[in-house]
Formats: structure tokens, C-alpha cells, sequence
């Protein structure tokens, strides 16, 4: 069934247990992330996934290539370099891995001091985003994150982003990604955390402000744990 290596399956007709089967894999779910916003090259998915080593890399980019989850592209110049990129059925796996992330983003935060990469962050602001938080706010921005730039948009009450830059933005916001998510998510001023703004100040002030911190769930376990043994 598979020329690289045996396949794993649940065994189960149940469809949770055959998207598994698919795209269960370590690390899979996590390509596709990378992939939501276009197509990327191998290099720079390997820099979005800096715990990911080249070779799984390149084997979960052959099943989600053969489960046609992801198919090979030809970035346009001046790049005309080789990339990959999410197939529609692959795309289809979008509001999936938003709902996931949502319900993910009350998950307590693991001790590490791991960054977001750009594609991670992009996500936890898609899923953060609050509509009413962003009343009466129009706004098209550059989101110039270390190498990378995102186009966001907010109209009506809907956030969207794309990769690239705008044409003829109301603001542009430059800096590295953590400090983006330190001022969004760790309250700090955009000066302090190295957020450069231009344009319009207040407008992207106020999108910076639409993103509400998701309250942690707090682990039952662990916190048995805790009323069991006081400190």
C-alpha cells in the first residue's frame, strides 16, 4: 500500500478514525498549519517547525502528498523556485484546524520558552479574534513579521489575513513575531515590546486590542493534586 513505509491504520469505519488515519500522524496537522496562509518552500517550512527534523519533514510531505492532502507548485518570480501547497481537499481541512485551535488556545501553556512562528501566531489570531471588540473598525494593514509579511483585514466585524503585503495599507506594523504577541496577548505597550506602528496609529491600536486572551481550563487532575497536598 505504501512504497516508503508500512501504513498505520485504526482499523475503524468510524470518519474520525479514517481522517486519522490520514493526517494522525506526528507533525502532520501541524504541515498543514504551515500551509493555510500559501504555499510555502521545504526551507521555510523547516523554519516553521524548528522541532521537526528535515527528514520527517520530507516523509510526512510524501503521505500528505499521496493522501493528496499536498501537491508540489511552482512559486512565480521572482521567486520560480519549487514549493508546496494545500490541494482543495487539503484546504478543506481549514475550519478544522481553527476549531482545534480554538479549543486548544484554553489548553494551559507548556513550560517551554518556545516561540510562535508566523503561521502559528496567524493562527491564534484568527481564532481569538472579537467581532464586537473590533466594532466600527476598518482597516487594512501590513504585518511585517521578521522575514515574513501578512495582509489583515477588518471590515464589518471580520478579520481576515492573507500572505504578502497589502497594496496602499492604512497602517503597517513591523517587528519579530513574539513581539506582535507580546503586545496582543502579553498586554505590553507596542514601544516596549519592539512593534514599530506606521500610519494610522489608532486604528491599528485598536485592532491590536481585538484579541482577547482565551481563559485556561484548569487541569482537573492537577489541580486535585494541588488541593490534596497545600503548599
Amino acid at each position: 500500500m505504501c512504497k516508503d513505509r508500512c501504513v498505520r491504520s485504526y482499523h475503524d469505519p468510524c470518519g474520525v478514525a479514517r481522517a486519522l488515519d490520514v493526517v494522525g500522524e506526528r507533525w502532520a496537522l501541524l504541515v498543514v498549519r504551515e500551509l493555510l496562509l500559501g504555499p510555502k518552500r521545504f526551507t521555510d517550512l523547516a523554519a516553521g517547525l524548528p522541532g521537526l527534523s528535515q527528514n520527517v519533514l520530507s516523509q510526512r510531505l510524501r503521505d500528505l502528498e499521496r493522501a493528496g492532502i499536498v501537491t508540489r507548485a511552482r512559486l512565480g518570480p521572482p521567486a520560480g523556485t519549487r514549493a508546496y501547497r494545500l490541494t482543495e481537499r487539503g484546504a478543506e481541512l481549514e475550519p478544522v484546524l481553527l476549531a482545534l485551535a480554538r479549543w486548544g488556545s484554553r489548553v494551559p501553556l507548556p513550560g517551554s520558552d518556545a516561540e510562535l512562528g508566523v503561521d502559528a501566531l496567524a493562527l491564534a489570531l484568527r481564532t481569538t479574534f472579537d467581532p464586537d471588540a473590533a466594532d466600527g473598525l476598518r482597516l487594512t494593514a501590513t504585518l511585517r513579521l521578521g522575514d515574513d509579511a501578512l495582509r489583515a483585514t477588518v471590515h464589518d466585524g471580520r478579520f481576515a489575513l492573507a500572505r504578502g503585503e497589502a497594496e496602499d495599507p492604512d497602517a503597517v506594523l513591523s517587528g519579530e513575531p513574539g513581539a506582535l504577541r507580546a503586545v496582543v496577548f502579553g498586554g505590553r505597550p507596542p514601544r516596549d515590546a519592539g512593534l514599530r506602528i506606521d500610519g494610522d496609529r489608532p486604528a491599528a491600536l485598536h485592532l491590536l486590542h481585538c484579541f482577547p486572551r482565551p481563559t485556561p481550563v484548569e487541569n482537573e487532575v492537577t489541580a486535585g493534586m494541588d488541593r490534596s497536598n497545600p503548599r
